[in-house]
């Protein structure tokens, strides 16, 4: 049996990128493959744009010191826009629903983003999370009304509950969107008209 010929320096190259494409979630060893090879017979400026652009990112996106959304500037857009109704707060776990819930135009309060969901299984606790930043935030405040609109799981209930518990005793109006979500649904994913009308029919929690 002859001796396995060691990887070439350009192969190693290709397998190192593949593996690297293969952690991003929802891309599989294949579609990783097929993105590196793209790559590969792209233009360098190509490749060299999306270098930059990766770059960019981890270099000039931090979160906002009010909302812990994800921004170039903080505070963020959204909590320096004085047009917005600074009353309301709406809890959200990722940046991405932020995105899902101002594409509706069916929101002009303010946001607070979680970073994640209390999930004792996969040792996430509320320490985990932007708990503490919220309840900084909820003193001597003018904020009348929270919604909690994490998503409709296992996970994104057991924060709304836990949430409500902490928030209740302030004596702020506590509300979870309304069940026009299907349960197990990630807010990202839900389409304009479900989202409006969960959010219009929000309900006491």
């Amino acid at each position: 049996m002859s001796k396995q010929e060691p990887l070439s320096p350009a192969t190693d190259a290709i397998g190192r990128l593949v593996q690297e494409f293969s952690r991003l979630p929802g891309i599989g060893p294949k579609s990783a493959q097929r993105i590196t090879f793209y790559l590969l017979r792209a233009p360098e400026e190509r490749a060299r744009a999306l270098a930059e652009a990766i770059t960019s990112l981890k270099q000039r996106v931090n979160l906002c010191s009010v909302c812990c959304n994800v921004t170039e500037n903080d505070p963020c857009a959204i909590c320096r826009d004085s047009r917005r109704d600074s009353t309301m707060i709406c809890i959200v776990e990722q940046p991405q629903d932020v995105i899902a819930i101002e594409h509706t135009g069916a929101y002009r309060g303010l946001y607070h983003v979680l970073h994640g969901a209390i999930s004792p299984s996969e040792g996430v606790g509320a320490d985990s999370i932007r708990v503490k930043d919220l309840l900084n935030r909820l003193k001597n405040t003018t904020v009348r009304e929270v919604i909690l609109a994490t998503n409709t799981n296992t996970e994104g209930e057991q924060t709304a509950m836990y949430l409500a518990q902490l928030i209740t005793p302030l004596g702020i109006r506590v509300t979870r969107l309304a069940r026009g979500l299907p349960f197990g649904t990630e807010l990202e994913y839900a389409d304009d008209v479900t989202l409006t009308r969960a959010l219009e029919g929000r309900q006491e929690f």
